[in-house]
């Protein structure tokens, strides 16, 4: 991030970045995603931006996406688009009319998504294992695991408080939270399965070799293949965890080709056991959709926890 102070205008972020004498020529709704509305933002020099926008009052969603993008872009060795600005619009400037009036906004390099090359998966396995192996202590303080603040996951806020355990981190920022928010969607006697597979989460995964920099939403939809045709990573839910639950998410909803978790193998071999824990993962997952989206999801929560307990 070129500033990391929110902007109290669209406008002032334009001119920061492009010039005052800059303004927006035209704007082009892109559509996907289910929390934000989106354009493509085409400016009176040539220059193109593409910008999420959200409630006014949501503008914490965008700092915490700021700092996550700016954090995975630190490391070098992934493609991470790029954050430009932040802030809140109160007068609605640049939006199509009708559309919104105030709004907080978050300013990215616009990606036209490109032709995958022929070795996109390979490279992609291989920069996401480096990205796991590259040193991340400065990115939590009081502990090996958490991130130096909480941010969001989809739209649930996401606890990062520093923990030296992983499985202790895992099981009270990760699991604990959302199987309270979703209680009301399970019975007495399912949620005693819950408190149990809490209990004995010691005896399901197991602590890293070392603490990794992790994605923390890594399915197909966030991530897109760039203008050089190489992976380019989006929206992220980022922390210092352990790098086999960002493996586990892609392959939630359907997996990613073999030859990326090949690549991957080559330069970080996931530890023994990982396909039994990898539900226990995913489950963090299952449970933020059945939060956000309802009761389509808890069949598959069941599913999951009636396996481990």
């Amino acid at each position: 991030m070129e500033h990391e102070q929110p902007y109290t205008s669209l406008a002032a972020a334009l001119g920061a970045l492009s010039g005052t004498a800059v303004h927006v020529a035209h704007t082009e709704r892109i559509f996907g995603g289910d929390i934000n509305i989106s354009y493509k933002l085409e400016l009176t020099n040539g220059q193109t931006f593409f910008m999420k926008t959200n409630a006014m009052e949501n503008c914490a969603f965008f700092a915490a996406e700021s700092a996550g993008l700016s954090a995975l872009r630190s490391c070098g060795v992934i493609g991470v688009v790029r954050p430009r600005a932040y802030g809140i619009d109160a007068d609605g400037y640049g939006i199509d009319a009708g559309r919104r009036a105030g709004y907080s906004f978050l300013l990215l390099d616009y990606i036209a998504s490109g032709r995958k090359c022929n070795d996109y998966w390979v490279r992609f396995g291989h920069e996401l294992a480096a990205l796991h192996r590259a040193p991340c202590t400065q990115f939590v303080r009081g502990g090996l695991f958490g991130f130096v603040q909480d941010n969001y996951i989809g739209a649930t806020r996401q606890i990062n408080t520093p923990a030296d355990s992983w499985i202790a981190f895992f099981r009270d920022c990760r699991l604990r939270p959302q199987l309270e928010r979703a209680a009301p969607y399970f019975d007495a006697s399912f949620r005693k399965k819950c408190a149990v597979l809490l209990e004995k989460l010691d005896a399901v995964l197991s602590e890293p070799q070392m603490p990794s920099l992790v994605h923390g939403d890594l399915w197909s939809g966030n991530v897109i293949a760039g203008d050089n045709g190489y992976a380019c990573l989006i929206d992220p839910a980022i922390y210092v965890g352990h790098a086999e639950a960002d493996i586990a998410m892609t392959e939630l909803f359907g997996g990613f080709p073999r030859a990326f978790y090949d690549a991957y193998n080559d330069v970080n071999l996931l530890e023994a056991g990982y396909a039994q824990r990898r539900d226990v993962y995913n489950l963090y997952h299952l449970l933020n959709h059945v939060n956000l989206f309802g009761r389509s999801y808890v069949a598959a929560v069941y599913d999951v926890v009636n396996a481990y307990v």
